[in-house]
């Protein structure tokens, strides 16, 4: 038995055929989205309208006390947001107003501890370990059998390269 899969416009229904040029659409912001964003398919005809309809906005955070702590984030049209800047014009405003720096990226990936079972034999740039090379000596099956199930390469304690690294007695 066998599957076949037929793709259609998330828009119209449409049935696209396998020659069809699929477009992604994935939508960040809608009033209607609760789990976060979605990826739709359409055609490139289903979507031609979306730039002549797009809204020159301003989206804007809020810092206040009304937040809670959290900024609120308002999106709304350009020139209502213009309006709002009566002594200089906004074009001006936002031209010599402070810049905002982006916080700065916090490092959030658990650091890998390549001397567990879990780790051991893997690829990586750092130095091995003796905990890491033990691992690898006395578990060569299970090391190698686990990078393969992964489609990693395995240790082969042949390659000079990997006796070196994890202590294979070498034949010089």
């Amino acid at each position: 038995m066998g599957k076949k899969t037929i793709h259609v416009s998330d828009f119209t229904g449409q049935v696209l055929s396998p020659d069809d040029e699929v477009v992604k659409v994935v939508v960040l912001e809608h009033p209607d989205l609760v789990a976060g964003p979605v990826q739709l398919d359409a055609t490139p005809v289903d979507v031609e309208s979306i730039d002549d309809a797009a809204l020159d906005v301003a989206v804007v955070e809020i810092h206040d006390r009304h937040g809670g702590g959290e900024p609120r984030r308002v999106v709304l049209t350009a020139s209502e947001f213009d309006a709002m800047a009566t002594d200089v014009p906004m074009a001006q405003l936002l031209r010599t107003a402070e810049r905002v720096r982006p916080p700065k990226a916090r490092r959030t990936a658990e650091k890998i501890d390549y001397g567990t079972i879990e780790h051991a034999g893997r690829p990586h740039r750092g130095r091995v370990t003796e905990e890491e090379a033990r691992l690898v000596r006395d578990r060569l099956d299970e090391v190698n059998k686990r990078l393969a199930d992964a489609g990693i390469r395995e240790v082969d304690p042949a390659d000079p390269e990997h006796a070196a690294r994890y202590g294979f007695p070498t034949t010089d």
